[in-house]
């Protein structure tokens, strides 16, 4: 999936390196061409200096062929305007911007734009928002730093442990769900094709968590 994200500060640059470790191509927008620097070198994504409802902005960061956009700058106004200019003007499907204002938040939701906040979980909202189809989190710690999260298991994660997953995705496996019963695993416990996974993990790496899982484990050196 090609997705343009607008804000290069804490929240989308952690967005831009998690869609992309994840297998997705990233166009990333700021007025501050410093402020590309958080992405690190890595990073093979798309850099574009400008705002982010400019619509020539927009159409030099490839709008016209992404199939999803965030809007995560600092500011309320820019967010919500670029937010609408992708959905209205450039017809992108998945939109998602961040909102300070909860007011204005639920007036936006109302208008069909998921908005969301907080640092942490923000991340794991947007991942979810333009990637996922279903909710994937079961629960949070009372201070949102903790989820735990349903897989979606690739099947060639069947017959691999338990230690095996918890290094690819960085996770914790807390339980597994096996012919209707909950099983507390162990690192050697293997992963069988019928069992549900549940795993905790950070807030902010939730969603990477998931894609991975999603995908076939990485090849073994």
């Amino acid at each position: 999936m090609y997705v343009v994200v607008m804000g290069c500060g804490r929240v989308g640059s952690a967005l831009a390196a998690g869609l992309e470790r994840i297998g997705h191509e990233v166009a990333v927008i700021d007025r501050d061409e410093s402020s590309f620097l958080r992405l690190g070198p890595d990073f093979a994504g798309h850099r574009v200096v400008g705002m982010g409802f400019d619509r020539d902005v927009l159409v030099n960061a490839g709008i016209e062929r992404a199939q999803a956009f965030a809007a995560v700058s600092s500011g309320d106004n820019s967010n919500i305007i670029s937010a609408r200019v992708a959905r209205e003007t450039f017809g992108v499907e998945r939109v998602v911007a961040r909102i300070y204002d909860a007011k204005r938040a639920a007036v936006y939701e109302r208008l069909g734009i998921p908005t969301v906040a907080t640092v942490p979980w923000t991340t794991d909202r947007f991942l979810h928002t333009l990637v996922q189809d279903n909710e994937i989190t079961k629960w949070r710690d009372p201070s949102g730093a903790v989820a735990v999260a349903q897989l979606s298991l690739h099947e060639d994660w069947f017959g691999k442990t338990v230690t095996d997953l918890e290094t690819a995705t960085g996770s914790r496996v807390a339980f597994i769900v096996r012919f209707g019963e909950g099983v507390l695993p162990n690192r050697k416990t293997v992963i069988q094709a019928d069992d549900t996974v549940y795993i905790a993990a950070v807030s902010g790496t939730v969603g990477e968590a998931v894609a991975l899982a999603g995908n076939p484990p990485p090849a073994e050196n």
